[in-house]
């Protein structure tokens, strides 16, 4: 079976938070039935972090908002699970969402097998990559992509809903130097985990890797999987997808509505 290629951002107009909430809505629609698989690969327009639902419950989240703020990013609410993760444009974005008659299944397989996809494409590029979280990493989890066994470099997250999958991927290219001590702040004020000198970037290991060639190649990677089509943002998708922009936006804090800056 084929899948659908959903290729680029919405642009400068879309916001970030439309951009997540994308992924959010083409779950949906493929859990019911309106929408085929597909694989979206983007390089966001500006820089993000993306926290997880469980951040904005926690004490220090109105701390940690303000420290994303005044650092020039856009917070956003993310539709899979995990912590707080942070990127710029010098990143790539996969989100895949499939069909799962047999809601929860695969969900195991899913992590290694794009996790395994992921190192393959790095050590193609020179990078000593490995599967498994390193210590004090950012949204941790077991099949992170990191380099040496010391820095993350990609990170991996799942949500499932009856009927589809959603797998999405965070590769951060570069920018290591603007999103570390951001994210230091964010989880200082979360009270989490953190060990700074755990942020990596692909170029700090490689560095004639650019956001564009990685993209080219995770496109083919996943086209030789899969066999991509190219398609195009359907109206009904990006209609669901501003439906559900409330929920991608940070929730209000200290009393006042948190909007997502133009």
């Amino acid at each position: 079976m084929c899948v659908d290629l959903l290729r680029g951002s919405l642009g400068p107009s879309g916001g970030q938070a439309l951009e997540v909430g994308l992924a959010h809505a083409l779950l949906r629609r493929v859990g019911r039935g309106l929408a085929a698989p597909a694989v979206r690969v983007y390089r966001p327009t500006s820089p993000v972090v993306a926290f997880g639902r469980r951040d904005t419950l926690r004490p220090g989240f109105p701390a940690a908002l303000r420290a994303v703020r005044e650092a020039g990013f856009t917070p956003v609410v993310r539709a899979p699970g995990g912590h707080a993760v942070a990127y710029t444009a010098n990143s790539v974005i996969v989100d895949h969402v499939g069909r799962d008659p047999g809601f929860l299944s695969g969900m195991d397989e899913r992590f290694r097998g794009y996790a395994e996809l992921w190192a393959e494409l790095l050590r193609e590029r020179g990078v000593d990559s490995r599967i498994g979280a390193v210590p004090g990493e950012y949204c941790p989890g077991e099949h992170s992509v990191n380099a040496r066994q010391r820095v993350k470099l990609v990170g991996t997250a799942q949500r499932m809903i009856r009927g589809a999958w959603l797998f999405s991927a965070v590769a951060v290219v570069d920018d290591a130097e603007l999103v570390r001590p951001l994210l230091t702040e964010v989880y200082r004020c979360l009270e989490l985990p953190f060990a700074p000198e755990s942020v990596g970037a692909i170029r700090e290991e490689a560095p004639g890797v650019s956001p564009e060639e990685l993209e080219e190649a995770v496109i083919a990677a996943y086209s030789e999987r899969f066999g991509l089509v190219a398609a195009r943002y359907g109206s009904g998708l990006l209609s669901e997808a501003e439906q559900l922009l409330g929920e991608h936006l940070p929730p209000p804090v200290s009393g006042r509505s948190e909007q997502e800056p133009a």
